[in-house]
């Protein structure tokens, strides 16, 4: 049973990827160098979180399309191992997807995550981000990432994302990104 549980877990990821992959070719998502639209979502922890709420922080916003399957496991893994390292560049992680609360406390809790999940349960920020995909007729957010600096101006955008080295290319954007601006 558990086979054909990671077998379909699998199975799904890599269709997933494949309707990101074609669904970035031609994206509205805000730009770089744009204001980042603001919000307001839900957290695991049913309080409600706004991107505003991080000015003066570097914000690393992504999105993910379901809690508990293997690449949005692999890649909040990540994310939270590197966590210190965020901290350091003083930075957060936020993750939006479309399950709600009660999903993402069950999701933080069974993978050890301390960072926020937003429920975007009507996938209006996931929409305003270009973020939404449809799955086996199930609208879903689209596996992306948008980098935004402390002035809440989007910085850098990933629209093909492999869960595996997102976080390591995140991290080295960031460090190239404050590179560039310590030297300013």
């Amino acid at each position: 049973m558990k086979l054909i549980s990671m077998v379909l877990g699998i199975l799904f990821a890599v269709t997933v990827a494949g309707v990101v992959g074609r669904a970035s070719a031609a994206s509205n998502a805000p730009a770089i160098g744009a204001a980042a639209p603001d919000f307001t979502l839900k957290s695991q922890e049913n309080k409600p979180v706004s991107l505003h709420d991080f000015k003066g922080k570097w914000v690393v916003l992504y999105f993910y399309p379901k809690d508990f399957t293997s690449g949005c496991t692999v890649e909040a893994h990540n994310f939270q191992r590197d966590l210190p390292q965020y901290e350091q560049k003083n930075a957060v992680i936020v993750g939006v997807s479309v399950q709600d609360e009660d999903s993402h406390q069950k999701f933080c809790t069974k993978e050890g995550l301390s960072f926020k999940l937003l429920a975007d349960t009507k996938q209006e920020v996931s929409s305003e981000y270009d973020s939404v995909m449809t799955h086996n007729d199930a609208k879903l957010s689209a596996r992306h990432t948008f980098l935004i600096d402390p002035q809440g101006k989007v910085q850098k955008v990933w629209l093909e994302v492999k869960p595996e080295k997102h976080s390591e290319e995140v991290l080295a954007a960031l460090a190239q990104l404050q590179g560039a601006t310590a030297s300013k």
